[in-house]
């Protein structure tokens, strides 16, 4: 099985989760703590477009950052929210699991069984 990236808070029940998920189905996982290491924004681009999630799904609107931003007024590219997403990346949603090229946001945790088939 190749191996799954997941993109990981430390400090939200749903990523943990996520993580928990994984080690229980003994799966090898790389675990990438985005709040801590710096993000590239060409491959956070690469992976929103090749979920099978419309952009929305990974920002979280709740954030004091997207509000003091006003994102709720633009209409962004995918590209711009990935720029935007590497200098505050708490507006990211979490976690997102990453298996050949193919990415989903498992919320609910459910949702990894649909990347690994």
């Amino acid at each position: 099985m190749s191996k799954i990236k997941i993109w990981h808070n430390t400090r939200c029940t749903k990523s943990r989760q996520g993580l928990c998920y994984l080690e229980d189905k003994k799966i090898d996982v790389e675990i990438f703590e985005y709040l801590k290491e710096t993000i590239d924004p060409k491959e956070l681009a690469g992976i929103i477009k090749n979920s099978d999630h419309p952009l929305d799904d990974f920002i979280r609107k709740n954030e004091a950052e997207y509000k003091s931003l006003g994102l709720a007024d633009k209409n962004l590219t995918v590209e711009e929210f990935a720029d935007i997403a590497a200098k505050h990346p708490k507006l990211l949603q979490r976690p997102i699991i990453i298996k050949n090229n193919k990415a989903v946001i498992a919320r609910p945790t459910e949702k990894i069984a649909e990347l690994l088939g």
